[in-house]
């Protein structure tokens, strides 16, 4: 299967600053032009899809059509095994408005022990990525990474669930893990660590050149 070349200016359909960060640093060094969505002005879409998938496709089709230029997007959530996978989808809704992740980890520690769940709390983080073109053309990848929640939170590096989150075989959690920690699978440079990262390293095979 072939696939399309991802080359110059690629708007990235955030406005999420960590994400923002942590998708320019897996960009530079295939030497495209990463521009927000925020910075362009462009409006958040709602998000009425019912999984990962259908939520990226959704966003990065709204902002390449907004902005006649390729637009990639991600939609990506802590799926907790003892909630039946909640948060998943509505991980962010979880934070509210303005986004309070810490209050989003208290409220999964609080189902938690509102069901008699028992450590090790198994879960996962996934990761859908969309890069669509202004003639709808859609190039979508996906990347899951497999742990277990922590309690308290440890680290201030990460953003979102990334303190309570503690990928299997390793002892930090992401939150005390810095970017490029979460980018490459320790012993093996050749994989990635996170769930963001994975999907990013599908899609660069695919769609990126150096």
């Amino acid at each position: 299967m072939s696939h399309r070349k991802i080359t110059d200016q690629l708007i990235i359909a955030t406005h999420n600053e960590g994400k923002l960060w942590e998708l320019q640093q897996l960009l530079a060094p295939y030497g495209v032009e990463a521009i927000s969505a925020g910075a362009l002005g462009l409006p958040e879409p709602e998000e009425t899809e019912t999984s990962f998938r259908g939520n990226a496709a959704l966003k990065a089709r709204a902002a390449a059509f907004s902005a006649s230029l390729p637009a990639f997007a991600d939609d990506s959530g802590l799926c907790v095994e003892a909630l039946a996978g909640a948060p998943g989808i509505y991980s962010a809704r979880w934070a509210g408005e303005p986004r309070d992740f810490k209050a989003a980890c208290d409220r999964v520690q609080r189902e938690l022990l509102a069901l008699n769940a028992h450590p090790p709390y198994r879960a996962n983080f996934t990761c859908a990525l969309a890069v669509v073109w202004p003639d709808g053309h859609i190039e979508e990848f996906e990347g899951v990474v497999e742990g277990q929640l922590i309690f308290p939170p440890r680290g201030d590096k990460g953003f979102g669930y990334d303190p309570i989150f503690k990928p299997d075989g390793i002892e930090k959690t992401f939150g005390e893990m810095m970017s490029a920690e979460k980018h490459v699978l320790p012993g093996d440079g050749s994989i990635a660590l996170s769930h963001r990262a994975r999907a990013f390293q599908a899609l660069a095979r695919a769609c990126l050149q150096k």
